[in-house]
């Protein structure tokens, strides 16, 4: 059990469906990074921005871009992990790959499609949480619209830390900052949250707001407005454990079954 977890997010300006490029960009930034950096998390589609035409751009799961994470991953001694389109058994998936320095993979399909925009028609949606093990601290990545559904998001499998990426645009910000922090608060977890900035090919506005919060919903590392870079902190289970313990919120939550 290692009892500080040293996090990283990156926030960038995707350059619309071009993989290249952004591999590149991602690639400087990570190997700029702190020797004791535990986990590095990327924006939802990193490589892309949020397409609707994943016929243009779908990956394998062996393909180059999961490769590469695996070679950062290893290269680095970090964890990585961000979202990109998957192809597989002739579906398309917005699909968060999770990936140990050992080059372990864990995946998790968004539950919750943006109808927005259209990505329910496009996208096939996930079923299943994951719960990733790293480190000894219990891992929920979710990605971007996820996060306005507090029930696929509670508490009960006593994860440490939420991980949410997104490309969620600058018109409802308020909305991404307030519901990190409720989420936050109402499942006692730590949070590193990392959107995108820059303006995609559908003229939609990013302004990022990438930021880490503690599990009093209080931000321990946060981006400005259209800010280029990285949040990060160091979270410590020690003291989250005595503070869930002292309060007991969590002891008292509802029980409930999600049906599909």
């Amino acid at each position: 059990m290692q009892n500080e977890l040293n996090v990283v997010g990156i926030q960038a300006d995707l350059v619309w469906e071009n993989p290249t490029e952004n591999l590149t960009f991602f690639e400087e930034k990570i190997n700029t990074l702190s020797k004791n950096t535990d986990l590095v998390v990327l924006p939802e589609m990193f490589t892309t921005g949020f397409t609707m035409q994943p016929e243009n751009i779908a990956e394998k799961m062996d393909g180059n871009t999961v490769s590469w994470m695996q070679k950062m991953a290893s290269e680095n001694e970090i964890a990585l992990c961000g979202s990109l389109v998957i192809e597989e058994n002739s579906n398309y998936y917005n699909r968060m790959v999770f990936v140990h320095p050992s080059k372990e993979i864990e995946t998790y399909d968004k539950r919750h499609s943006f109808t927005l925009a259209g990505e329910d028609k496009v996208y096939t949606s996930g079923t299943e949480k994951l719960i990733v093990t790293y480190k000894g601290w219990k891992i929920c990545p979710l990605i971007c619209y996820d996060l306005r559904f507090p029930v696929w998001t509670r508490n009960t499998d006593n994860y440490d830390l939420l991980i949410f990426m997104a490309n969620w645009p600058v018109k409802r910000i308020k909305a991404w900052e307030t519901l990190l922090k409720a989420r936050a608060i109402e499942n006692m977890s730590y949070v590193i949250a990392v959107n995108r900035t820059g303006e995609d090919a559908n003229n939609y506005n990013y302004s990022g707001n990438s930021l880490v919060v503690d599990y009093f919903g209080e931000a321990m590392s946060n981006l400005q407005y259209h800010e280029m870079g990285i949040v990060k902190a160091s979270l410590v289970k020690t003291e989250q454990d005595s503070v869930r313990k002292k309060l007991g919120f969590l002891n008292d939550k509802d029980s409930f079954k999600i049906e599909f």
